[in-house]
């Protein structure tokens, strides 16, 4: 298991944890922190809400962690016991080891999760890498994903090599390129200051993991029967949401999906489409 700093610096390292720690005295709703360890290292959780209400796990996207979900925990909270989990290898509180995406080791981690928190079944939402890890989970244990809502998921259809490509040639020019690239992965959206300088930081500071997340086989998407809602931005850099989209419809029987026009791979302000979702079964 890896322990070497995912962290350009020491001082990178601590200007995000201080970010992260200010976020978190500012949590809209009481919480507790807890620190859970499994096979894969310590894994870091923020729940709230109140214990006895249904479980919805929240799967953050890949270079970010858990404060990213500080606008929408209140709304979701309301009705669930919540937990925000740092994705392990990320720029969170959770360990940096990074273990294979081929294979189970990412199901087998937040299988890890689940025991701990003592959950038979949740209700799981993921952002990218996260909703890829949620995919991982629902396809591993169908049975205990109560509803799954996926937010410009990973493992569907090939990343486009395009982005890739623009990513690195912009990468070297400084805050410049930096400030590119997020307008590239917000599209029209009106992105809110202090998450676009925290995403910079983020950037500027933390070592992103390279590669491409395998893609599911249509076997393992079959599995997917429990209500499924979708979003994805119309102008997502990074893969094509008609294609995304077409392959999940026919492969998923219970899917709701909408493609949002203007917004690009980061998607907010999407509590307005998955609350309803998480009440009825319906949204979008």
């Amino acid at each position: 298991m890896s322990t070497t700093s995912l962290f350009k610096s020491p001082a990178g390292e601590r200007a995000i944890m201080a970010i992260y720690e200010s976020v978190l005295a500012r949590w809209p709703v009481p919480y507790d922190t807890l620190n859970i360890p499994t096979r894969h290292g310590n894994t870091f959780v923020i729940a709230s809400g109140e214990p006895s209400a249904p479980p919805l796990i929240l799967l953050h996207g890949a270079g970010s962690n858990s404060a990213v979900w500080a606008g929408d925990v209140a709304e979701y909270a309301g009705q669930h016991r919540v937990y925000a989990v740092d994705l392990i290898g990320e720029p969170g509180k959770s360990a940096p080891n990074r273990p294979d995406w081929d294979g189970p080791a990412f199901a087998l981690w937040l299988d890890d999760v689940f025991g701990a928190l003592k959950l038979e079944k949740a209700t799981l939402i993921g952002v990218s890498q996260g909703a890829w890890t949620a995919l991982k989970f629902a396809t591993y244990q169908p049975e205990r994903v109560e509803k799954l809502v996926l937010l410009c998921p990973g493992g569907v259809t090939p990343d486009r090599l395009s982005f890739l490509i623009r990513v690195m040639l912009l990468s070297p020019l400084g805050r410049w390129g930096i400030q590119r690239i997020n307008q590239l992965l917000f599209g029209d959206q009106p992105v809110p200051e202090e998450l676009n300088d925290f995403l910079t930081l983020i950037f500027k500071q933390f070592k992103s993991r390279m590669g491409i997340l395998p893609l599911f086989s249509d076997e393992e998407l079959c599995r997917l029967t429990m209500p499924t809602l979708l979003l994805i931005g119309a102008a997502d850099p990074l893969r094509d949401a008609e294609k995304i989209v077409a392959r999940m419809q026919g492969l998923l029987p219970h899917l709701t999906a909408a493609v949002i026009p203007g917004a690009g791979h980061v998607l907010l302000y999407t509590t307005g489409r998955i609350v309803p979702f998480l009440a009825h079964g319906n949204g979008a």
